[in-house]
């Protein structure tokens, strides 16, 4: 077997790990606390990262060679994906998953911005093809904006600036250091978070499913502990799995198939929560999909690209 082929592999089990952890993490909005499960993930994804570290022998370090570029990844990695988590309680799985993927369009702009990086014609009509897509998808209107179909997207773009500060530091930061950088920041802010918010009062009608963010932990239920800690264990290995695929195969051979997430958001959504997306969603879907994809074939041709695969999808 080549190493494309463990690769493509890899890629395959860990967005099947990814999407079951997204379809739980839907299950405990109506009992669990998300900043508990933030915490959860973020403890018990320390131990596993350090354990394989132990095990196969790399060396383990906790600091960084850019503390403050460091430190607002953290951030924003965790703002980023507590805004999607949030999101998955309040609409259908497919439309989340496919906003989140609007994140190459994201890095090919910024990278416009921070690296100076040309934009030809092609990639700007990606770019625009994209966009629509994101419209198609969020389907805002004059009277009313639906704010939570707009938290995938600014995960998106939390996310994109994360994979350029990633690209910036990988010379001397490895893969495993930010690993252990994003573990460690998200058990700390989810703990700190939970203080600052608990008890904290906001009108259900300003913010759908404001409990899921602003309950107390649950520490009685061992169901609802049980399911946060599969929740934690899914997203590390799937995480183990992706960084171990892009160390193995080649990125423009394997990359693609992270899009079979997608793939299993419809199906999940359809068999488990009866949600099928209507006409424009789909077309949405399909020009955000089919826009990343050029985007990042057109890089991979032009041997430049814009941020490295690091799987860091959590």
């Amino acid at each position: 077997m080549s190493d494309d082929v463990r690769g493509v592999l890899f890629i395959l089990t860990g967005m099947f790990l990814f999407s079951f952890q997204d379809i739980m993490i839907r299950y405990l909005s109506e009992s669990g606390s998300l900043l508990q499960i933030l915490s959860i993930r973020g403890i018990l994804g320390s131990i596993i990262i350090l354990l394989f570290m132990r095990l196969t022998g790399r060396p383990i370090v906790f600091t960084s060679s850019y503390p403050w570029l460091a430190l607002t990844r953290v951030v924003l990695f965790f703002f980023g994906f507590l805004c999607f988590y949030f999101a998955l309680s309040g609409m259908p799985l497919a439309e989340a998953t496919s906003l989140f993927f609007a994140s190459p369009l994201f890095i090919t702009l910024l990278s416009k911005y921070f690296q100076k990086t040309e934009i030809g014609i092609y990639r700007t009509f990606a770019i625009i093809f994209g966009f629509i897509g994101v419209l198609l998808i969020v389907k805002p209107s004059p009277e009313k904006l639906n704010w939570i179909s707009m938290l995938p997207v600014l995960t998106a773009f939390t996310y994109a600036i994360s994979m350029l500060i990633a690209r910036h530091t990988k010379d001397k930061d490895s893969i495993f250091q930010q690993m252990i950088h994003l573990y460690f920041g998200s058990a700390f802010l989810g703990i700190g978070a939970t203080g600052l918010l608990i008890g904290f009062d906001i009108d259900e009608n300003s913010l759908a499913n404001a409990d899921y963010l602003l309950r107390g932990w649950n520490t009685s239920d061992l169901t609802v502990i049980s399911v946060m800690m599969i929740v934690a264990l899914l997203g590390s290995i799937g995480m183990l799995l992706l960084t171990s695929a892009y160390r193995l195969g080649s990125p423009p051979v394997i990359a693609p198939f992270e899009y079979s997430l997608l793939i299993l958001a419809v199906s999940w959504g359809y068999l488990i929560f009866d949600e099928v997306p209507d006409l424009l969603s789909i077309m949405g879907m399909a020009l955000i999909v089919g826009s990343s994809l050029f985007i990042f074939i057109r890089e991979s041709i032009r041997n430049k690209p814009l941020a490295i695969k690091t799987s860091l999808r959590t």
